[in-house]
């Protein structure tokens, strides 16, 4: 059984047990967080929603918060001496999905 979530912009396929890397929600470790927008679910059939399904929530519990490896934002135009350099760290939180109710 799988269920397709939207989180912070960004669409995720789980299913029981999963951990995955989601956009910075700014709760806490060892909280329980309730995803109520869910796109779609599969267990026998396939559920579709539109654009979400009524009443199917995914509950997980949050593992970690941290901030990911920095990125290297570096701007140059040749012949002219401009050069710009810039760094990016972006937050996240780790959950692990711990219950689909469809």
């Amino acid at each position: 059984m799988y269920a397709v979530i939207a989180t912070g912009g960004k669409q995720y396929k789980v299913s029981e047990g999963d951990i995955i890397t989601i956009e910075k929600l700014g709760v806490e470790a060892g909280e329980h967080v309730t995803f109520d927008q869910v796109l779609a679910v599969s267990d026998d059939g396939m559920k579709v929603g539109n654009p979400t399904i009524s009443g199917a929530t995914v509950e997980a519990s949050v593992v970690k918060e941290g901030r990911a490896k920095k990125v290297i934002v570096y701007k140059y135009k040749r012949k002219t001496g401009y050069h710009k350099k810039n760094g990016h760290r972006q937050s996240y939180t780790r959950v692990k999905i711990e219950k689909i109710n469809a």
